[in-house]
């Protein structure tokens, strides 16, 4: 039983998104078509303890999926003619649509389809892992530090949004290959890097992520064998994962690349980073970012040691890359190259130009590198500062540790030029927010403000040394866009902080912003008419906010309303002892979302309820086995929907939909 198992587990993880992506093309559903794959899998953790493993595993496994796909068509009580024809077709002639349509074009196509634009980064990676790489939600938590219930909802909304936007599975077309492959490229970079240096947790490297995405990399190359930027990216994955061993102590420490063992770097994935930077340049076209970043991988690659590194052609390459992907970040890397091709100052010119970046805000390598330059100019207390600030940063217990070492193995004679000795900031705002007298929403507000300026100051920094010009520079990059009424509670508590600590001017550079007057209760002609008229909004949440405004009826009030309840010709419905009236947008509106449906809740959910979530029999739809529509999902919808029209960026709730007051006879 236990080989039986571990022989299943092992065919799931090769054959799983073949499977998938096959039956995909047939019932034009991704979830369904797991959720199919998924039954066949169960089949044969029944069946092959009993019977024996398959001689041909994987097609035992896409024939049983097949078959449910069939059986699903058969029981569907919404048939069309053409389904009952593909129906015919997949019983009678199996094998004749794989002929037209290759298997690797499916997966190439279930690739393009998990990594959709649409889909938030994260969300992309979730649904690549589980579709492609057959990871089941535990292992995706345990590999992203989240819990497998968080990773459900995450695969769940992406295969809703998927629906929703009714994403096609196909090839993009010619003139969309370059930005749906930048997204496919994208999410399986971001796996690599999430294994390779994690953003959290205890341990620098998570080596389980960088194999997964090692493989969807060289999985694309062979399914997009012309595509110069795909073969970049598993050149610079394969370089980069060559230094995996080196790159920890025996503690698990972080190990920098210039004081790595070398003879340590894996060189068989070296040749293989090699080999694929070739092909490469063979597939021809100009050099992408890929391209670059590989060249990059590859000059340190070939330095046999750190001294022979070519940093003069790395900032070159660096510069390439700013000019074709001008981030933050790449600027970033680039004033690391500046710095050790050209010196310390030319690094740090270009650093000190990136502090303002909000992009770069909460980036810990952006202290972690200045720290480095100015240790490098013989500043050492300033270093000090900076390795400090980035361990206060840093998410990675095995980063933060490094980088607190490093904080103590610089001298603490002295202190920054121009600065004299006191009191530091972290322990000044300790005490300021310990005070007795205040109370913990004040503590909490306070506290909001003083955090951000501690991590973009540095705990470490002296009070004495603290000016009005530091302070701006973090409030306008933190809240500078927000809300006036953010803007004013932060200036405020900067205020109070620096009268505290006798810093009377320290909000100088902070003017008061004037704030709007409260708005009304009701969302004004100018919303409305932006709700009405969005194309992308889909019938059912136009409908019910249709109904809701020209109602003027509660939101539960209307979500109870049934189908059997409404009376179309006089335009209301009964909900419960009341009566619900529309006028003629919601009329125009109702015939078309009903379809034919003589029963059931009039507002749906998009998908049918587990097994164990059945709702009861009044809210569920005995036509599609579809449940009621939730207020909370409503009312979510909606606040997404409205975040663009709301100055706070919060959106909008759907009582807002109830119209306000109207003038009353006499008045003007």
């Amino acid at each position: 039983m236990p080989d039986t198992s571990r022989t299943i587990d092992a065919v799931w993880k090769l054959e799983s998104a073949r499977i998938i992506a096959t039956l995909t093309r047939l019932v034009r559903d991704v979830g369904l078509a797991e959720e199919l794959a998924q039954d066949a899998l169960v089949a044969a953790l029944e069946q092959w303890p009993v019977a024996g493993v398959p001689d041909n595993p994987g097609a035992w496994l896409t024939t049983t999926a097949k078959r449910r796909a069939v059986d699903h068509i058969r029981r569907s009580r919404m048939l069309t003619d053409k389904q009952e024809q593909l129906a015919h077709q997949l019983e009678e002639d199996r094998g004749h649509r794989e002929d037209q349509e290759p298997e690797q074009d499916d997966v190439l196509r279930l690739m393009f389809l998990s990594c959709h634009p649409v889909l938030p980064a994260r969300a992309r990676a979730a649904l690549t892992l589980r579709l492609l790489g057959g990871l089941t939600a535990e292992e995706i938590a345990r590999a992203f530090l989240v819990t497998a219930s968080a990773v459900t909802r995450r695969i769940a909304a992406a295969k809703r949004t998927l629906a929703e936007h009714r994403v096609p599975f196909d090839l993009p077309e010619e003139t969309e290959l370059p930005e749906r492959l930048s997204s496919v490229l994208e999410v399986i970079y971001l796996i690599f890097n999430e294994g390779y240096s994690a953003t959290s947790g205890d341990d620098l490297m998570r080596p389980g992520l960088c194999l997964e995405a090692l493989r969807l990399g060289r999985l694309l190359a062979e399914l997009a064998p012309r595509e110069a930027e795909v073969h970049a990216l598993v050149a610079l994955m394969e370089i980069q994962a060559s230094r995996s061993a080196a790159r920890t102590g025996p503690s698990g420490e972080p190990v920098q690349l210039h004081e790595q063992n070398r003879g340590r770097w894996d060189q068989l994935l070296v040749r293989r980073g090699f080999t694929a930077m070739l092909r490469a340049r063979e597939a021809g076209g100009a050099p992408g970012p890929y391209m670059l970043q590989a060249a990059i991988a590859v000059c340190h690659a070939q330095a046999r040691t750190a001294e022979e590194t070519d940093w003069a052609q790395i900032a070159t390459l660096y510069g390439a890359l700013a000019r074709l992907l001008p981030t933050a970040v790449v600027q970033l890397n680039r004033a690391v190259a500046l710095g050790m091709a050209h010196g310390p100052q030319a690094g740090l010119d270009l650093v000190d130009s990136l502090v303002a970046d909000p992009v770069l805000r909460d980036y810990h390598l952006l202290p972690s590198v200045r720290g480095d330059l100015l240790l490098r100019l013989d500043r050492g207390p300033e270093a000090r500062l900076e390795f400090l600030r980035a361990a206060a940063l840093a998410k990675n217990a095995a980063e933060r540790a490094f980088l607190r070492r490093r904080a103590e193995e610089v001298p603490v004679t002295g202190g920054p030029a121009g600065t004299a000795p006191g009191p530091a900031l972290g322990r000044a705002a300790e005490g300021f927010l310990g005070r007795t007298e205040l109370d913990a929403a004040t503590v909490r507000s306070y506290g909001q403000t003083l955090r951000r300026l501690r991590l973009d100051l540095g705990d470490g920094t002296p009070l004495s040394g603290l000016t009005s010009e530091e302070v701006a520079r973090v409030c306008t990059a933190a809240w500078g866009a927000g809300a006036a009424r953010t803007w004013n509670r932060h200036r405020a508590a900067v205020r109070s902080f620096g009268a505290w600590a006798g810093l009377d001017g320290l909000a100088a550079g902070l003017e008061r912003r004037t704030e709007p007057l409260p708005r009304g209760s009701a969302l004004g002609p100018v919303q409305l008419d932006a709700l009405w008229s969005d194309p992308e909004v889909p019938l059912r949440e136009l409908t019910l906010w249709r109904l809701l405004h020209e109602s003027g009826a509660g939101v539960k009030a209307v979500l109870s309303l049934n189908v059997e309840d409404l009376d179309l010709e006089d335009r209301r419905a009964r909900a419960g002892r009341a009566w619900v009236g529309w006028r003629s947008g919601t009329a125009r509106l109702l015939p078309l979302l009903l379809a034919g449906r003589t029963r059931g809740p009039v507002f749906l959910s998009e998908r049918r309820p587990g097994p164990a979530r059945t709702p009861g029999p009044a809210d569920l739809c005995p036509d599609t086995g579809r449940r009621r529509l939730s207020y909370e999902r409503a009312e979510h919808l909606f606040k997404e929907t409205t975040r663009p029209l709301d100055p706070d960026r919060e959106g909008y709730t759907l009582r807002r939909l109830k119209p306000g007051p109207r003038p009353t006879e006499g008045t003007a």
